[in-house]
């Protein structure tokens, strides 16, 4: 049933704090991780290793989604997926999430349940529980994801652990949410699965614990571009890092739009945010887990080059520049 019929609110300033809350947890399955969900002051979670893997972050409306360039079932996949994506580049297995959404009284129901479908729905992805959270009112869009992991008796793994002789690695996809943006800002709508890598991305969640059980030495989710975050993995250990394109895969569909678009597709590679891949050093290419591909390697120095050689662009997105 639409909620702009006669029986029901349209608005969430119709419908109401609590009812809103029931609205958007009520009916909802559980994985076996979530002892006590939504319905009380806080939640209960298993954490079995004894210690929790934490991560927080916030997307604002026109500074990290578009209503206009998806759908609220997107952005609401998308606020889960960047979240999650942090636990398991600390090697853990997602758990929980906890969801803080500010917006303004005049926002449709609708638009909330789509919201809703789309964290429930990745969330279950990565068999993880939406636990819990709050709703506050505010002049803009605004939702906030605390996720939760548990590491199950493995170490964390930081990005200060990376040594010379180790090699890079990446699973996951690179550039592909870059391309998107693209396209979108030209004003197109497709190719669908460039479009919809931005729109929807999609982290391999399995891959850190994978990583971690390899041996991985340092770990790092790609947000903000691969040379920008292997410059955090660079300046946390102390080492440097070089980049080898010969062993960048570069889709033939990045290719294809970077040609429709005058862009060099490399740059997406190196530089594009937002796809959520994994990056991870590894004491040496044996060590190496099945899916994920070795890219570089790690020196004795510091910064990050490719093919030996600094790269003349910005190497990735930074806030308030």
């Amino acid at each position: 049933m639409r909620s702009d019929t006669p029986d029901q609110p349209g608005t969430v300033a119709e419908l109401g704090e609590f009812s809103l809350i029931q609205r958007l947890t009520g009916g909802r399955g559980q994985p076996p991780s979530t002892l006590l969900g939504p319905g009380d002051d806080a939640a209960i979670v298993v954490a079995s290793d004894g210690r929790v893997v934490a991560s927080t972050d916030v997307l604002v409306e026109g500074v990290h989604f578009r209503l206009d360039w998806s759908t609220p079932e997107q952005v609401g996949h998308k606020a889960v997926a960047v979240n999650l994506a942090d636990v398991a580049a600390m090697g853990a297995t997602p758990t929980a999430v906890l969801v803080g959404l500010a917006c303004p009284p005049e926002t449709t129901v609708e638009l909330l349940d789509g919201i809703t479908a789309g964290m429930w729905k990745e969330a279950n992805r990565a068999r993880a529980g939406v636990v819990g959270g709050d709703v506050v009112s505010s002049q803009n869009l605004v939702i906030s994801i605390t996720a939760l992991g548990d590491l199950q008796g493995r170490e964390p793994v930081t990005r200060s652990g990376a040594l010379a002789g180790d090699v890079v690695a990446v699973c996951g996809r690179l550039g592909w949410s870059a391309a998107g943006l693209a396209v979108l800002g030209r004003g197109f709508r497709s190719p669908v699965t460039v479009v919809s890598a931005h729109r929807a991305p999609e982290p391999p969640y399995e891959a850190g614990a994978q990583a971690s059980l390899g041996g991985a030495t340092a770990m790092i989710d790609v947000s903000d571009g691969l040379l920008a975050d292997l410059g955090h993995i660079s300046a946390a250990s102390g080492v440097a890092i070089d980049v080898r394109t010969d062993l960048l895969e570069v889709h033939q569909r990045l290719v294809d739009v970077g040609t429709a678009l005058g862009a060099d597709p490399r740059h997406w590679v190196l530089t594009g945010g937002e796809d959520h891949a994994l990056a991870a050093t590894f004491p040496g290419p044996s060590e190496v887990p099945e899916g994920w591909v070795t890219i570089g390697t790690v020196r004795r120095g510091e910064g990050v080059t490719v093919d030996g050689r600094p790269y003349e662009a910005p190497a990735g997105w930074q806030h308030w520049r």
